[in-house]
């Protein structure tokens, strides 16, 4: 391991990862709802989506999906407004959600494929890949081995992550149960997700 990360490098690496993931922004804020709304197991395949989704994004593009950016710049510049419109539309979903009952809900959670798709319109999911893969991919004959280090120290760190901000919400749970109050928090939450994507519209 010493021939390809020394010691110093992976706790870099780890330490990276964690703070990014742990961070708020789309991925987490929808959890955050998720696990109010719906419950810890009812959110489990979105949490394995990004689990799962994002360290699979990071191996592809560490290996060259990125780029076809550079390639091809039009292909990034769609993806930006893509990205932007989804998550103004999740944003109205949320903001419009009143209630944090399962039964008077008739919103379903993100299923793992929905979840692990998500991954490739969310500004911060690419941000975070992107800049990943330049920091710390820093050998040519062990490109592929570090880019699959740095895709399972995310996969570990996911698993912190989601885990927190899920429960955040079910916790949460516990103390909202004023109507008036759940709609406060939803387009709290509504803003927050709006505000989240602001550094990646004005980059």
């Amino acid at each position: 391991m010493e021939n390809i990360y020394t010691i110093t490098m992976m706790a870099s690496i780890a330490t990276f990862t964690l703070s990014t993931v742990l961070s708020p922004g789309p991925n987490n804020i929808m959890l955050l709802t998720s696990g109010l709304t719906f419950g810890y197991k009812r959110t489990l395949p979105h949490m394995l989506g990004i689990i799962l989704g994002f360290p699979f994004m990071v191996v592809l593009i560490g290996l060259g999906l990125g780029a076809i950016f550079e390639l091809y710049p039009v292909v990034f510049i769609v993806l930006k407004y893509v990205c932007m419109l989804y998550l103004i539309w999740m944003a109205y979903k949320i903001a419009t959600n009143t209630s944090a009952i399962d039964v008077n809900n008739k919103s379903k959670p993100f299923n793992f494929i929905q979840s692990a798709a998500f991954q490739w319109l969310n500004p911060k999911a690419w941000i975070m890949a992107v800049t990943s893969m330049s920091v710390f991919v820093t050998s040519n004959d062990n490109t592929i081995l570090q880019v699959l280090i740095i895709a399972f120290i995310y996969l570990l760190s996911g698993i912190v992550s989601t885990n927190s901000w899920t429960l955040g919400g079910v916790v949460l749970k516990k103390f909202l149960k004023d109507e008036k109050v759940i709609k406060i928090f939803n387009r709290t939450m509504a803003i927050l997700l709006i505000v989240s994507i602001l550094p990646f519209i004005f980059e």
